[in-house]
């Protein structure tokens, strides 16, 4: 695993895009008041489902129910220069039909003007379904107020969206009962953790009033099918047009797919952000041909180590300023791999190698990655000699962490990193040299290894104070932790060791901190937490010494 370390910033720019929406009228099925009759006709003359010429049953329900709100216009509140356009048609099992239609008049969409139509199998009116705007009739469709001063208005109204663009359309709104000509006007940027956000403005055209405000999107929960944790619940966001996205309304962050893109070449603006219809998500296969499936793991993996940093230290996020991540799944070929970019405050993931490692989407990947984002912005430990080992070794602890704090049934907590997508472990906290690389103990050789080698030593360190030395069983799996200087550490706990360890890096260490300046900054975060000649002082110094750091 490594993390590219390229930080920018670029400010948030707001611009008033007016753009006057056309009515959706041309690209829906509709009929004019006028238009009915023939359908009348239609239905007179013996259409039927089943006949050899026939409709469907689908197609013979929504000209019953044309029919029918044409000969009872006075009951639905329809007239002259009113359409009606087809949004859904349910048939139960037995045959009773419900047709539900929007309406325009004079083209222009009726807010609050929506009717269903339930009738019997023989399309004979049983009973409806009305919204308030029984009648949409204004005086004119002319608005006094322009498109731009909609636009400007419903921008001014939602100062908390950043980077805003403006769309107004003309409606007739009618949702109190009182039919009015209105700028229904869509407000689309970002949100304070920078997630996509939008807002719609309601104005009188005639007036300027705003009449409402409401979210252009509203926060759900779907059914992920994960590959690693089992069948989970995931925070999604409905869209304006009722599909559910992999938005966290919550925690900001967006997950999309990369289409295999190169992990050198993916910027926030690239990849597909995932919607879908029924906000169930994923086949919960490893390997899956089924996309969405490590978009599942991505998004609930980066929601938990999200909630592990917010409510374990309450950090709101990575940098700590609530600010979402993009998060990408799918990048490169066969890229077994994932990677934390600051350039693009991005998170990506490789699909494996396509034999024995799959997605590397698991929990203590995902939160081994974006704990590199946390390091860059506290202590920013150089990634290289002794201080890329630390930097390595923080990810391990705190993406070991992340899958305790889950504490998931399917995925049981342990201390194998990346045991998951990289069976049967990639790396291991008891003894990390039996990967056949990894240092167990500190020597003036360590700052020349490659960084995931000398982290073992921290990893190392981390396991002893937290669980101590010697064999134990742990959560059904074997581990034997051995000391440098033939001593015997009494562990203190994950969670003690975890909250000096975090204390420690953001506010003791520095960019070139060693392994001697880590023992002094988690000794003195020690200290603050616990004080001086504590159990859990004296179990920090114990482990560091066990490890041969003095």
């Amino acid at each position: 695993m490594f993390t590219a370390k390229l930080c920018s910033s670029y400010p948030a720019a707001t611009r008033l895009e007016y753009r006057v929406s056309p009515t959706s009228s041309s690209r829906r099925r509709t009929l004019t008041a006028g238009a009915l009759a023939a359908v009348a006709a239609l239905v007179a003359a013996g259409v039927q489902t089943g006949s050899a010429n026939a409709v469907s049953v689908r197609d013979a329900a929504i000209a019953h129910a044309k029919t029918n709100v044409s000969r009872n216009a006075e009951l639905f509140g329809f007239g002259a220069g009113q359409d009606l356009q087809v949004k859904d048609v349910i048939v139960d099992a037995d045959g009773i039909q419900h047709v539900r239609f929007d309406r325009t008049y004079q083209g222009l969409p009726v807010i609050g003007g929506d009717l269903v139509v339930h009738q019997d199998a023989r399309g004979r009116l049983k009973d409806s379904s009305r919204a308030k705007g029984h009648s949409p009739v204004v005086k004119s469709t002319v608005p006094s107020i322009p498109a731009k001063a909609g636009a400007a208005h419903a921008l001014s109204a939602v100062p908390g969206i950043s980077a805003a663009t403006s769309v107004p359309q003309l409606v007739v709104w009618a949702a109190d009962g009182t039919a009015r000509l209105a700028w229904q006007t869509t407000v689309s940027g970002l949100g304070k953790q920078g997630q996509p956000s939008g807002k719609i403005v309601v104005t009188d055209a005639t007036t300027g009033e705003e009449i409402e405000q409401l979210d252009a999107e509203h926060e759900a929960t779907g059914t992920g099918h994960s590959e690693y944790t089992g069948d989970i619940s995931i925070s999604t966001t409905q869209q304006a047009d009722g599909t559910f996205a992999l938005i966290d309304p919550v925690r900001g962050h967006t997950t999309k797919d990369a289409h295999n893109l190169s992990s050198s070449s993916v910027k926030a603006s690239s990849g597909t952000l995932y919607t879908d219809a029924d906000n169930l998500w994923g086949d919960g296969k490893k390997f899956s041909t089924d996309r969405a499936t490590a978009a599942v793991d991505a998004h609930a993996n980066t929601a938990w180590t999200y909630d592990y940093y917010k409510n374990t230290f309450g950090r709101s996020g990575i940098k700590n300023d609530g600010r979402g991540a993009t998060v990408f799944v799918h990048v490169g070929t066969n890229w077994d791999n994932a990677q934390w970019s600051d350039a693009c405050f991005c998170m990506m993931t490789g699909d494996g190698n396509g034999t024995t490692d799959p997605e590397q989407v698991d929990l203590d990947t995902m939160g081994h990655e974006m704990t590199h984002g946390v390091t860059s912005a506290t202590a920013n430990l150089r990634y290289s000699g002794e201080s890329g080992g630390l930097n390595e070794a923080t990810s391990d602890i705190f993406g070991t962490m992340v899958e305790w704090y889950a504490n998931n049934a399917v995925d049981t907590p342990d201390y194998l990193f990346s045991d998951q997508s990289t069976p049967p472990w990639l790396r291991r906290f008891d003894k990390p040299s039996l990967d056949g690389r990894s240092a167990d103990c500190w020597s003036t050789k360590v700052g020349r290894l490659d960084v995931h080698n000398s982290s073992g030593v921290g990893n190392h360190w981390f396991y002893l104070a937290s669980e101590g030395s010697g064999t134990k069983t742990i959560n059904g799996f074997t581990y034997n932790s051995p000391t440098c200087n033939s001593s015997t550490v009494t562990g203190i706990g994950n969670q003690k060791v975890a909250a000096i360890w975090y204390r420690a890096l953001t506010v003791y260490m520095t960019s070139t901190t060693t392994y001697k300046g880590a023992r002094a900054a988690s000794l003195s975060a020690a200290s603050d937490l616990y004080g001086t000649g504590s159990a859990e002082y004296n179990a920090i110094a114990a482990a560091w010494s066990a490890v041969n750091v003095s």
